[in-house]
């Protein structure tokens, strides 16, 4: 079953039993993947570690190499 069927699935039944319909699939997807950046850099600051993203660092230095 596909992410968009079980959502129907769900939609269907909320409406059925008068419950509030479920968010539609993706809705919070970069409140989430913002979430999990900020724990990981409060963890990196937690450990004594820099909280800079450490692809730009790397990407940066790639540059400068070349």
């Amino acid at each position: 079953m596909s992410v968009t069927q079980q959502y129907l699935l769900d939609t269907y039944r909320a409406r059925s039993l008068g419950e509030p319909a479920p968010p539609a699939p993706g809705t919070h997807d970069r409140r989430v993947l913002r979430d999990r950046r900020d724990e990981r850099r409060l963890r990196a600051v937690l450990a004594g570690r820099p909280a800079r993203p450490w692809f730009r660092d790397a990407l940066s230095r790639w540059r400068r190499s070349t």
